[in-house]
């Protein structure tokens, strides 16, 4: 039998995003995978610091997070890109300059402005990491620390064109109304896919690759066999080998016994 490695968006694709659960049946997928002899990797957007509970409830060989940023194989963190200080306190002014808002994603922690935001978004966002505990006591005033990649929010009082004309040296992927994920240029969950496959000498072949939203673009391009979730973005539609059910209908799992990937 060859080894196979599997990769596996969280939001959408483990982690359900209407009832905040991962359902038993994939976590039961996943360590029947492992224990048949294949490689488990979680290849996120998240970074390490709120995917702590993903590790209580399912053991993998690795975590690839921030969009390839961050390359954590076996307990080590083979890889880590962060963003250069310079470069950062520019991003900071540039945020004040176009009245936008967001916040800044590291290994360690996420960081938020120390005043409250004009913007609802950002506030629930900081709500939700909190119960994660991955918000730094640190704000974006101090500048003891460095992120690896940072999401944006915007409203009509915002200079969105200006904001973007002044990142490029970032990808900019466009999630939903008024939000955005921004990663370093080089930086892709197809890059950390690629790095993982060299590292334990597996096929693109012996790859597949789970995912749901548009920040999983770059995997389905790279991979072939792409399974996507029930519920997804239409833009992935076309790179999709397997179209399964959705999260809560047991989609990871139900494909991994479809496809062969587990007896």
């Amino acid at each position: 039998m060859d080894r196979k490695a599997l990769f596996f968006d969280v939001d959408g694709t483990l982690l359900s995003e209407i009832t905040d659960q991962v359902p038993e049946s994939a976590v039961k997928a996943l360590n029947q995978a492992r224990a048949e002899g294949h490689l488990v990797f979680i290849n996120s957007g998240r970074m390490y610091c709120i995917l702590d509970f993903l590790n209580q409830l399912v053991e993998v060989d690795g975590f690839l997070c921030g969009c390839g940023t961050s390359i954590f194989v076996q307990g080590k963190n083979v890889y880590e890109y962060r963003i250069p200080k310079d470069r950062a306190r520019r991003l900071k002014e540039s945020f004040a300059e176009c009245r936008m808002d967001g916040w800044l994603e590291g290994t360690e922690a996420c960081y938020f402005q120390s005043q409250s935001s004009p913007f609802e978004a950002v506030e629930q966002t900081r709500r939700n990491l909190a119960v994660l505990n991955g918000v730094s006591p640190y704000t974006w005033a101090e500048d003891c620390y460095q992120f690896n990649k940072f999401c944006a929010v915007w409203n009509d009082d915002s200079d969105l064109k200006r904001f973007t004309d002044l990142l490029p040296d970032f990808q900019v992927i466009f999630r939903d109304v008024q939000f955005m994920e921004c990663v370093p240029n080089g930086h892709s969950k197809a890059t950390a896919m690629k790095q993982v496959l060299e590292m334990f000498h597996i096929s693109l072949e012996n790859a597949y690759v789970f995912g749901d939203s548009m920040n999983d673009l770059p995997m389905f391009q790279y991979g072939i066999n792409n399974v996507l979730m029930g519920a997804h973005d239409k833009g992935l539609e076309p790179y999709a080998a397997f179209v399964t059910k959705t999260v809560e209908e047991d989609g990871v799992a139900y494909a991994m016994k479809k496809l062969g990937i587990i007896s």
